[in-house]
This record gives C-alpha cells, sequence and structure tokens, in this order.
C-alpha cells in the first residue's frame, strides 16, 4: 500500500524531474510536510525589530508586544490564554547571544551549524551581512546569510561529502542558456558588491570542502541557488493568535466584536508598516525544491505551525498520475498579465512558463501596466 501518497519522476530534458501523485488529494489535504536542510532569517527583517528564533523563526514576541510595534500603539487583546508565545522556554547562546524559542532549537542549531556561526557584533561576517544589504533592499527575497549556514552545515558535518552532494541537487545554474536568461542577482550592476562578498566568504570559509563554491563562477552558481530554490518562509504571532481565537467556542457577538478588533488592527499596522507583518526568511527544502511552477497550480505552499515547517497541501482536486505543481509567485503576481508572470519568472527561476494557463494566454499582448510594473516582487 502506498504510504506517501506522491514520487518523483523524471519529465524531460528541459523540466528534469517533478512531483507526482499517486493517489487522489482533495482541496486541503496534506501532500507532506518537512523541515528545511538550512533556514536563516532576512538580514533587514531582523534589523527592524522582527524578533524570531534563529533556528525555526518561530515568532518570540508576545501577541501585544507584536501589535504595539506594529502599530505603534497599545491595545488590549482579547484572550491572553491563546497567545502562543512561551517566554518561559526561550534560550540564548552563552556566547553570542543568539535567540531561540526552546532548548530544543538551542540544541540543534548547534549540532548542524551554529558552533561555527557563533559570532559577536566586531566579527568580520558583520561586513559580509553591510555588502549583502547594500545589494538587496526590501522587499527581501534571499539573504547570504542562507550560504553562510550551508558552509557551516558542512563544516559541522561528520560526512562533508554527502552534504556537499544534497546541496548541489538543488538547481544551481547561473544561466539558461537555451533561453538566454541570467538570474537576476548576477546583473552586472552587482558585479563589484558580488566580488566583494566572495572575497569575504572566502576569508570567512577557508575548508577545501567549500572551495568549489569560493571561485568566481562557483559563486555564481551558489547565489543563483539560493535565488532560485530560496522558499520564502514567514511567521507571525498575531495570525497564530487570531486562529487560536477563532477556534474557541464564541458568542456571535464577541465573534463579530473580535473580527472588527482585527480588521481595526490590521488597518493600522497597513499604516505603520505596510505589508511588513512577518518574521520573514528563506529556506532550501529536499520536497519541495522538486515541485515545478505553474500558474494554475493544484497544490499550495503553507507554515501552519508557525514556524519553519513547510506543508504542502491541494489547492484542488489531484488525480493519480497528475503532476503536483505550486506556484513560485505570490498571489497578486498570478492575478497578473502573462507578460508580468513571464517576466519575474525568467528574472528568479531562470525559466519561461509553458503551462496551460499561459499557453491559453499566448495571444495577450506582452505589455504591463503601470499598476503591475509597481507590484512586481516575487515571494516563493
Amino acid at each position: 500500500m502506498d504510504e506517501k501518497g506522491y514520487e518523483v519522476r523524471e519529465i524531460d530534458s528541459h523540466k528534469g524531474k517533478g512531483l507526482f501523485a499517486t493517489k487522489g488529494f482533495e482541496p486541503g489535504d496534506v501532500i507532506f510536510e518537512e523541515v528545511p536542510l538550512v533556514c536563516c532569517q532576512y538580514a533587514w527583517n531582523k534589523d527592524y525589530g522582527y524578533s524570531a528564533c534563529d533556528h525555526c523563526m518561530r515568532p518570540l514576541e508576545s501577541v501585544e508586544e507584536n501589535v504595539r510595534r506594529l502599530t505603534s500603539r497599545h491595545i488590549g487583546l482579547p484572550h491572553p490564554e491563546c497567545d502562543p508565545t512561551d517566554k518561559s522556554r526561550h534560550v540564548s547562546c552563552p556566547s553570542c547571544g543568539v535567540k531561540y524559542c526552546s532548548n530544543s532549537c538551542q540544541n540543534l542549531a548547534s549540532q548542524q551549524y551554529h558552533r561555527v556561526l557563533c559570532y559577536g557584533p566586531d566579527h568580520p561576517i558583520n561586513s559580509l551581512i553591510d555588502t549583502w544589504k547594500s545589494m538587496h533592499y526590501p522587499p527581501e527575497t534571499a539573504t547570504i546569510m542562507l550560504i553562510a549556514r550551508i558552509f557551516a552545515v558542512v563544516e559541522q558535518a561528520q560526512d562533508k561529502d554527502e552534504v556537499v552532494s544534497n546541496f548541489m541537487k538543488f538547481c544551481h545554474r547561473s544561466v539558461n542558456e537555451e533561453d538566454e536568461i541570467a538570474h537576476k542577482l548576477l546583473g552586472s550592476e552587482f558585479n563589484h558588491q558580488r566580488e566583494v562578498l566572495r572575497q569575504q566568504m572566502a576569508s570567512l570559509f577557508p575548508s577545501e570542502y567549500v572551495r568549489h563554491w569560493l571561485t568566481p563562477d562557483g559563486f555564481r552558481s551558489l547565489l543563483a541557488l539560493i535565488g532560485t530554490n530560496g522558499q520564502g518562509v514567514g511567521t507571525s504571532v498575531f495570525s497564530a493568535w487570531q486562529k487560536q481565537v477563532l477556534q474557541l467556542t464564541l458568542p456571535p457577538e464577541e465573534t463579530s466584536t473580535f473580527n472588527s478588533l482585527i480588521d481595526k488592527i490590521y488597518d493600522e499596522m497597513d499604516e505603520v508598516v505596510g505589508t511588513f507583518l512577518n518574521c520573514e526568511g528563506s529556506a532550501l527544502y529536499s520536497l519541495q525544491r522538486l515541485a515545478n511552477h505553474s500558474c494554475q497550480p493544484n497544490a499550495t505552499v503553507t507554515f501552519p505551525h508557525n514556524d519553519y515547517t513547510l506543508s504542502l497541501r491541494a489547492e484542488r482536486t489531484i488525480q493519480p498520475n497528475e503532476e503536483i505543481c505550486i506556484s513560485y509567485l505570490d498571489e497578486c503576481l498570478l492575478s497578473h498579465s502573462r507578460h508580468t508572470r513571464h517576466k519575474v519568472l525568467r528574472d528568479h527561476y531562470l525559466f519561461v512558463c509553458s503551462c496551460d494557463r499561459c499557453q491559453e494566454q499566448a495571444d495577450d499582448p506582452d505589455e504591463t501596466s503601470e499598476e503591475e510594473e509597481d507590484e512586481e516582487e516575487v515571494s516563493m
């Protein structure tokens, strides 16, 4: 009897591999859940006070602290018993002060990478982060510290060759020569910063096991790896608290009052921080990387546990032997024109989409509206 409900199959030389259903799934069904090989919070997100566990991205603020920061004022919230943040479990690294949501996360971080990346405010790695921030402003889609964690995982691994091999399974081409596409992170306007980043990385990580990534071509491919495969991770204590309150059995009047309060808070957040509501970062997932893109996806990525645990859920009915596809674009971009969708997919993912929706719209004009130009930011 099939336990997983999916399998990896070769498709063709252009698309490579893909995920295929081996049984039927209905909307909302969980296809699989997984934790990442490596995960890291975005640099600007962290600097702006979005406090998250350094390992799993679980928010560290209480819900009232979170609302106060995002609205710039104190708002009394009902049902404090539904606040998912348990500060009694929080711990910090005694050497560098990095914070974790639990001893479990601290131990996992120490076992996997933190012994290499335990550093203070005067450590040279902070210059690396500053260089990255000078070329990558919010809204963020990648972080150089994801590469640093990859290197640290390799350094601490007992079987370094196996770990390097696992990371090399991710797509790491920096160009698509067939379609003459180069990754957006590798544009000529970033030549100087990219070389500075490479040299800084080389001085920080001299191990022979990562040397192949620190040549000019190797570093380009590594930047393409995180840019192409990095799955955005977003967590929110406010959102988690809302869900827990709405699971309570409340009188209709209280439910209505609560919903009105939520709407008001979101309006005030929008005035202060706009769309930047969550703790945000990027992660590499072994299974999720195998799901190909479609502009009419039949599955969607969610983070139901308010940490880095990824859940792939069916968006609509999926038949046995049907390919399981997700969207590499956020919901807003999916509503845009074929021309805009193709531009973002070319810049960030190095391919021209030929899904059923794109083929149906093949005769649409290759034009981008002013509204779409203002919103052309990808969120994988």
